[in-house]
């Protein structure tokens, strides 16, 4: 993300209070607590001080910072946009002791590996109620490089909040941290692009619709390209508003790399394409200069893919497998630039894994009579050598020794109809390392009653997975989650089933600790219920989008209580 040296200026500026006697207009101080109100805050990490890990307090140009096991870098090994940044090791934790009154919208932050350490995961976590109780927003990352890395977070709370970057992975391997950005609840903005992307390889994925991102052409030369998925029928919408006096073109590519729609308009004058997606697959958007460039006043570009499907929802229905009947949360594609979010089919469930993880995002699967038979189970745990080449396989024993089970995520006994249906269960991408008082106890159970239901005359359609980050197995191959989630829409046997959802569908939302500590075996699982909106809210997920919007606003907004 490159950053805008006037508007740097100008929020450093603003909230300028380490020396000052008298806050600025926007500011205000109560008891111990600092409140930003409607701005954009870009904490650059450079007014403050701090040489030893040891907990301590940091006045920062926003506000005050509490850094434990972490401090103010500024040697050499320190990748730092500036000259400083925020070293942490071990679970080093960077927290905000203020609040924003105004929310949050998409937040950002920067991030590269100290010196030659080792690979580190860390994750972003809120409160609404000034640090009494945390919320981990978004999927854990994990920093690989060191040159600093964007990372964004669409949080969208209104209201009260303040951040909390945990380092997860609780190793001696530091990560450092730059350049933290909240843009206000609602804002619409926030995302930067980051360089490079001037070929469609290195193009930045969208997966999260609508988008606004902010960039620049530096250089006549300079091409920025953005990349997403999008099903034959949706509408490509793009826009680009562009810097006074220059001339930038915008135009649409297909996955051959083709330009299926452009905009060309005159200088200064804003560019905008409409399309409608001809193919299932991967587009390009694709931002050049005809005449000019610019590396201080900033583009906007925008991107949504909307239109519906047979469902009438915000996505086309996937007719190669019946278990993304519901939709695809994540938008997943199975194309090896999307390492993060790669769509796996098999017969019996569907995937979004996640290489870096080594695990999946969501598994999702149809469960009615005619999945259950006698097999018995075939406990054949084994890799996944469906995976695309040169990407780490894990393997039957990389749980090993661990304390956490090989937890299913499409279960053994959902598939009981043939010996290849039930050893398919067994792949290492269909498991999460789930503590044994999750696995065994109220998640199992649940797998149960969702049996219970199928043997009275129901069909379901059940996404799970897991979120957040307490360590990683198998050499850092494998995360281990914090959290382990469910979701399940329950009908009546029948045909056209996206047509038969209506507002009085049972859904059934659960998200449980993924950790002996927190959960008991003997727990109902019941007690872990929430709306389909609040893990939306957590994982940053579209779940069935094939369900017309009026009906989701409805199911996905209520907590089962049967």
């Amino acid at each position: 993300m490159k950053v805008l040296a006037s508007f740097v200026t100008g929020i450093l500026l603003l909230f300028f209070i380490s020396s000052c006697t008298q806050l600025p207009t926007g500011v205000e101080e109560t008891s111990s607590q600092i409140s930003l109100q409607k701005v954009t805050v870009l904490e650059n990490f450079e007014a403050g001080t701090k040489t030893a890990y040891a907990v301590g307090d940091v006045t920062f140009t926003s506000g005050i910072w509490t850094l434990n096991d972490a401090l103010v870098g500024t040697s050499t090994s320190d990748p730092k946009n500036g000259t400083k940044s925020i070293r942490t090791r071990n679970s080093g934790k960077i927290t905000m002791k203020f609040n924003r009154t105004d929310g949050a919208g998409v937040v950002s932050v920067k991030h590269a590996k100290y010196g030659t350490d080792a690979n580190s995961t860390w994750s972003l976590w809120y409160s609404i109620n000034s640090g009494s109780t945390w919320t981990q927003t978004g999927v854990s990352v994990t920093t690989s490089s060191t040159t600093l890395q964007t990372a964004s977070f669409t949080v969208n709370k209104s209201g009260t909040i303040r951040f909390e970057i945990r380092k997860t992975d609780g190793t001696a391997n530091r990560v450092n941290f730059d350049d933290f950005t909240i843009n206000d609840y609602g804002t619409g903005s926030g995302n930067s692009e980051t360089e490079p992307n001037n070929t469609t390889a290195a193009a930045n994925p969208i997966s999260i619709f609508p988008a606004t991102y902010s960039g620049y052409v530096s250089t006549t030369s300079d091409i920025d390209y953005f990349s997403f998925s999008a099903a034959s029928g949706q509408t490509i919408t793009l826009g680009l508003t562009v810097p006074a006096n220059k001339n930038y073109n915008l135009y649409l590519l297909n996955a051959s790399s083709v330009t299926v729609a452009s905009s060309t308009k005159a200088s200064g004058l804003a560019e905008s394409i409409t399309y409608t997606a001809t193919a299932t697959g991967i587009y390009y958007a694709k931002i050049s200069s005809s005449s000019g460039s610019s590396k201080t006043v900033a583009y906007s570009f925008s991107a949504n893919v909307t239109g519906s499907g047979s469902g009438g929802g915000g996505g086309t229905i996937d007719t190669t497998t019946v278990h993304l009947t519901m939709g695809n949360p994540s938008s997943a594609v199975t194309d090896i630039n999307f390492p993060a979010n790669y769509l796996m089919k098999k017969a019996q469930y569907v995937l979004s894994y996640n290489r870096d993880k080594g695990g999946a995002n969501w598994a999702a699967w149809h469960l009615n009579a005619s999945w259950l038979g006698s097999t018995a189970r075939q406990d054949d745990f084994r890799a996944d050598a469906t995976l695309p080449t040169g990407w780490y396989q894990v393997q039957a024993t990389s749980f090993s020794g661990s304390g956490y089970d090989r937890g299913h995520m499409c279960p053994s006994a959902d598939r009981t109809l043939t010996v290849a249906d039930n050893s398919a269960t067994f792949l290492m991408t269909n498991m999460l390392p789930q503590a044994p008082n999750n696995n065994q106890g109220p998640w199992a159970n649940l797998e149960t009653y969702c049996r219970t239901l199928v043997s009275q005359g129901k069909e379901l359609y059940i996404y799970s997975g897991g979120y957040g980050s307490q360590g990683t197995l198998d050499a850092g191959h494998v995360n281990v989650p914090t959290r382990t989630w469910k979701i399940i829409v329950v009908l009546d046997e029948g045909t056209n089933d996206v047509g038969r959802v209506t507002t009085t569908t049972r859904v059934i939302a659960i998200d449980m600790p993924n950790s002996d500590a927190l959960i008991a075996r003997t727990d109902d699982w019941r007690i872990y219920r929430i709306s389909v909106d609040s893990l939306e809210s957590i994982l940053g997920y579209d779940f069935l989008s094939s369900i017309s919007t009026s009906i989701q606003s409805v199911i996905e907004s209520s907590v089962d209580t049967l």
